[in-house]
């Protein structure tokens, strides 16, 4: 069989480096979409020692017209298709009053994190259908547990991986008949470049008993179950959301 190949977004650092290295050891050749020109330093033999094929493009996953040259660059690298991880994503441009949230932020968040996301996806299913697989084929998209737990000083956030999450729903349920695997994964408090600035917050917050794992989750965990999604064994529940948040997001009285 021949390898199969993988797709991750905003894959130079935090969670996407996770992913890529995860799918690496799990068999994948791997090419990172990122917004630098070339690859961050030790990005390409990190994955390489991992036995992976490894190609880099850069691409603002904001720009619609980029997404059919990422498609082909990796087409062109691999010859296929398997999985695309879509980790690529912004935070707030700034924390605050959600009554002062400024037009142009909100724009970022959505043009990156929704509209970015989305018809990235619509390419890479397109491309995926025009080319059978000898392996199983998924599109894994990572939003968040404020999908659906509302932060109102970063608003535009939460709405933009609420928007996502219906995405997913409505992608799975198209491509399900085409025996594509499409899910959705939360992450938590994830420790990152995004949230180092916070960190403190957040280590009051898990010590105060917020996360009952009473941890920082890693990008480890993350990278962790993207690749056994992506193994293929669990196709029929596609369309399915799993959290990655040490059970932050599980109501409690």
């Amino acid at each position: 069989m021949t390898r199969p190949a993988a797709i991750v977004t905003g894959g130079a650092r935090g969670i996407g480096l996770a992913c890529a290295e995860a799918l690496a050891d799990a068999g994948f050749d791997i090419l990172v979409a990122d917004l630098a020109d070339s690859p961050v330093k030790g990005l390409t033999e990190n994955i390489i020692e991992r036995g992976a094929a490894f190609a880099y493009h850069p691409c603002d996953i904001a720009d619609l017209s980029a997404h059919t040259t990422l498609v082909d660059a990796t087409l062109r690298a691999f010859g296929r298709i398997d999985c695309l991880v879509n980790n690529a994503g912004v935070g707030a441009a700034e924390r605050g009053d959600l009554l002062d949230l400024k037009p142009d932020n909100f724009d970022r968040a959505l043009g990156v994190n929704l509209r970015g996301t989305v018809f990235l996806s619509q390419a890479v299913a397109r491309a995926m259908l025009r080319q059978p697989s000898d392996h199983a084929r998924l599109i894994i998209t990572i939003t968040s547990v404020s999908a659906e737990m509302a932060s109102p000083e970063r608003s535009e956030y939460c709405m933009s991986k609420a928007g996502l999450s219906m995405w997913v729903k409505n992608l799975a349920l198209r491509l399900a008949p085409e025996d594509i695997g499409v899910f959705e994964l939360r992450p938590g408090i994830i420790r990152t470049e995004m949230t180092a600035g916070v960190s403190a917050k957040y280590d009051a917050l898990i010590d105060s008993g917020l996360v009952p794992a009473k941890r920082w989750g890693e990008a480890s965990d993350i990278g962790a179950m993207v690749a056994a999604l992506a193994a293929g064994r669990l196709g029929f529940s596609t369309g399915s959301i799993i959290n990655v948040d040490g059970a932050l997001s599980v109501p409690r009285l």
